[in-house]
């Protein structure tokens, strides 16, 4: 059953600069290796997340692997540094799984 894993970043909005410009070196990382998955990176205009929000998400072949994919970005080193600059940026990360409906 496929999967499709959301990671929703809530970001301090007197940081958005900052924040999108470190999204953007997450992205280049994610097109440079193909041991990455390559999601998309959504910016709410209107629904239930604030504008102050970015939304990547990523379809897997069923949730074993997309629990792997969490621990593959926690043990990577590049995707730790940079994780590290933006997290003090963050107000709040949520991390949803749904069953894609076929």
């Amino acid at each position: 059953m496929a999967i499709r894993m959301r990671i929703i970043q809530r970001f301090d909005v007197t940081k958005e600069r900052q924040f999108l410009q470190l999204e953007k070196l997450f992205a280049h990382l994610e097109d440079s290796r193909p041991d990455y998955p390559n999601g998309k990176r959504l910016l709410p205009i209107s629904g239930s997340e604030p504008c102050n929000s970015i939304i990547w998400e990523c379809d897997f072949p069923d949730i074993e692997t997309a629990y792997k994919t969490l621990d593959f970005f926690s043990g990577d080193a590049e995707h730790e540094m940079l994780f590290k600059k933006q997290s003090p940026f963050f107000e709040q990360v949520k991390i949803e799984f749904y069953k894609v409906f076929e």
